[in-house]
């Protein structure tokens, strides 16, 4: 039984501050009970009689239960001291250390916000480990934090297989279950596991995060993966404390949601009573391993003191109901299964909670003596680590000859031995040579599988290395981004395709958010490193509006640590594939490849028939260096015109009309790399010219053409005349309309003609 709330209500808890008002509950409650038999159970023993866990079992989550709490009664009084910077607590999720206790410390976890108890039980995995000092770091942003280095407030360790989530709307499900669809695929390939191969992932949420559309994602992915009988072994722990801040959740519907929820094995336990809710923890772990199933463990829990420090819920929940919540906290029924069972007396657990609060304040004052980050180069680090003699070296690594030979038949079928080819043909052709170099790369995504992808780019892929690397995924993006960070999780090396650009906008925290955030947020200690190709750009002449004919990367322009780049013919889309490889497999970085669907097939590019944007394939010892873009026209100055994708084509034939009205000399570079724009190269390339012109095929703000005119003027070359032709602000319409919006050869001969 939980404490009653009294009646009247004393006047010490209608006071403004909960945790010390809870503090305060612990003590007197216990105080308060009656003592129990002299003789405790054995350490092996029931705690309780019937009950699935042994005293010495309950000993310990009960340890762990009091160093989460004190942790977050530490941060209420140090914040107020700049001691500290975080406030949300896990009071009254103490339970989730039966999580811990029963899963592995190889299982990878994925956790929310409140899990200090699982965090604090975790540690006794491995022995040498502390929980408090290592959290009292973290509490301080000390740079000796062995989570973030001082980053952010994350639940994190290397050793304990616990990757720092800063997810608040469940985005973190979608890699939680890839990391689980993954380490069934590397079994099946045989691709060594960092981890035993019998894991399982386990994800922890709250109630009121269950409902967004990121997780209700991973939710279908999970079922879908069951209706087909594919092994997903993730543990989803939905911790139901019924309230989200201050939105409560209607009574019984996670349990209506989920109990009955196809391919979802749903289990329940009471996260509030150790005694009783350890066998269900215990048989969903052990069901979730076992069958290799997703499996909903729906874990009750309370939420104490607030959703953080700033949260005065005195002030908008009423009184009665505030206490009652309090009454029902998880330390007063541990405290009396401690004492009723005769495993403690009063004066021992008294002790133990202030001997806990003890050394957590003592860690903390410690922390608060370590150094913080002070210099922005040590904050940015881990962001975007870069490497490039040692990129340069993997790129061009040509060690793979007999597996080449194997993948393309003969000396005669290599593809720098065949005729020169458009863009598409050599994407496919790099793919090839990318997955003949590395073993562990698998490329999934909608339709690339038999069909080989809508604009057949990875045609024969499957064929060439089987099913198991090349796969077709249920449409959704955030799920394919999410099985791409699970599999780099696990070793290997995903390619990912996004279908068309404007598909990845309902997926994009998937990059932003998690998979570019993996390294900052665990200080360069987990990386998830992986290649996105995304068709995307304007001008095809196949499908038409908007979907199909996506003009704008703004979205992916200010992602920090991505890498993006953006090929205008076949040769250097090879050579930028591999470097893109190398910076994944070297540095761990995330990038985007962005094809230009319009180019695909392009053979032409003054006349039809010329043949002029046909290119060999470059040798496998052949790379290009990031940020390096290509010049036509070295030395000419009389006009520059800077561009990419598209705009490279457009810009050679805008080049030649210019050159017989005008007679100058026209220079065109091409970016080749748009994220992070190389500024010190375009400020090279544009010192001496006599005019610049940037052609942007994305929309007229906030696009690429504003980061080099930025860059230009940054580099004092603001007086050189300038123009600027790009798209307008517009969705894209279908057919010839399309073209209105979009710039075209006219137009950059019209800017050309203002600048005479």
């Amino acid at each position: 039984m939980f404490a009653r709330v009294p009646n009247p209500i004393p006047a010490r808890m209608k006071g403004l501050n909960r945790a010390e008002i809870c503090d305060t509950n612990f003590i007197e409650f216990v105080s308060a009970l009656a003592p129990g038999p002299v003789q405790g159970p054995q350490p092996a023993a029931p705690i309780l009689p019937g009950s699935a866990l042994d005293a010495q079992g309950f000993r310990e989550l009960f340890e762990s239960q009091l160093v989460s709490r004190h942790l977050d009664l530490m941060a209420r009084v140090l914040r107020v001291q700049n001691k500290v910077f975080y406030t949300i607590g896990s009071s009254g999720h103490e339970g989730n250390a039966m999580v811990a206790r029963a899963a592995r410390h190889t299982d990878p976890a994925f956790l929310h916000y409140r899990s200090g108890g699982f965090m604090a039980e975790r540690f006794r995995k491995l022995p040498g480990m502390d929980p408090v000092m290592d959290s009292a770091l973290s509490f301080a942003a000390s740079k000796d934090d062995p989570a973030s280095g001082g980053r952010h407030k994350v639940w994190g360790s290397k050793p304990l297989w616990v990757l720092p989530q800063t997810s608040t709307i469940a985005s973190h499900l979608p890699k939680a279950l890839g990391t689980a669809m993954a380490i069934e695929a590397g079994k099946r390939l045989g691709q060594g596991l960092p981890i035993p191969d019998d894991s399982i992932t386990i994800c922890s949420f709250g109630d009121a995060s269950a409902n967004h559309a990121t997780a209700q994602t991973a939710f279908n992915a999970a079922a879908w993966s069951s209706f087909q009988k594919l092994p997903a072994p993730v543990l989803f722990v939905c911790e139901d404390n019924g309230i989200g801040i201050s939105v409560k959740t209607p009574a019984g519907w996670i349990g209506e949601s989920f109990r009955q929820r196809p391919g979802l094995d749903y289990f329940q336990a009471d996260g509030l009573d150790l005694a009783t809710g350890y066998a269900d923890v215990q048989r969903a772990v052990e069901h979730c391993r076992r069958t290799r199933r997703p499996t909903f463990l729906h874990l009750r829990t309370t939420r104490l003191m607030g959703h953080a420090g700033t949260d005065f819920e005195i002030e908008w929940r009423a009184l009665e109901e505030l206490c009652a919540v309090e009454a029902g906290d998880p330390l007063l029924r541990s405290a009396q299964i401690a004492i009723e069972s005769g495993l403690m007396d009063k004066a021992e657990v008294l002790v133990l909670y202030e001997q806990t609060r003890q050394r957590c304040f003592a860690a903390a004052e410690d922390a608060d003596q370590r150094p913080r980050l002070t210099e922005l180069q040590d904050v940015i680090a881990p962001l975007a680590p870069y490497t490039p003699d040692k990129v340069q070296a993997e790129a061009t690594r040509a060690d793979h000859a007999e597996r080449r030979l194997q993948v393309f038949g003969s000396e005669a079928g290599l593809p720098e031995n065949q005729p020169a080819r458009h863009l598409a043909v050599q994407i496919n052709q790099a793919l090839h040579d990318l997955f003949a170099k590395y073993p562990e790369t698998l490329l999934f995504g909608e339709d690339v599988a038999q069909k080989g992808g809508v604009y057949t780019v990875t045609k024969g892929l499957q064929k060439a290395f089987g099913p198991r690397r090349v796969f077709n995924t249920l449409l959704d993006e955030t799920m394919i981004l999410g099985m791409a960070q699970g599999f780099a999780n696990m070793g290997m090396l995903p390619l990912p395709e996004i279908q068309y650009l404007a598909y990845l906008h309902n997926a994009i925290d998937q990059v932003r958010g998690e998979a570019c955030s993996l390294q900052f947020f665990s200080n360069d200690q987990y990386r998830n490193p992986m290649l996105i190709r995304i068709a995307g750009l304007g001008y095809q002449k196949g499908f038409g509006g908007h979907f199909h004919n996506d003009n704008s990367i703004t979205a992916i322009r200010d992602i920090p640590g991505l890498v993006v780049g953006c090929p205008s013919r076949g040769d250097d889309a090879a050579a930028m594939l591999r470097t893109l490889a190398a910076l994944a497999k070297v540095d761990g970085r995330v990038s985007v490849f962005l094809e230009p669907i319009a180019l695909y097939m392009t053979k032409d590019l003054y006349a039809p028939g010329d043949g002029q944007w046909l290119f060999p394939y470059p040798a496998p010892d052949q790379a290009l260096v990031l940020g390096e873009g290509r010049v036509y026209g070295e030395g000419n100055d009389d006009l520059l015109i800077i561009s990419y994708g598209n705009g490279v084509p457009m810009a050679l034939r805008a080049a030649k009309t210019i050159e017989q009205q005008h007679g100058w000399k026209v220079r065109v570079v091409d970016l080749r790399w748009l994220v992070p724009l190389n500024a010190s190269y375009i400020a090279a390339q544009a010192k001496g010219a006599k005019r610049i012109i940037v052609l942007d095929e994305g929309r007229h703000s906030a696009g690429v053409g504003e980061g080099v005119i930025t860059a230009l003027v940054e580099a004092g070359l603001a007086q050189v005349p300038l123009r600027r032709v790009t798209g307008v602000d517009t969705y894209t319409p279908l057919a010839g309309a399309a073209l209105l919006v979009l710039p075209g050869d006219a137009d950059v001969v019209a800017a050309a003609a203002e600048l005479a």
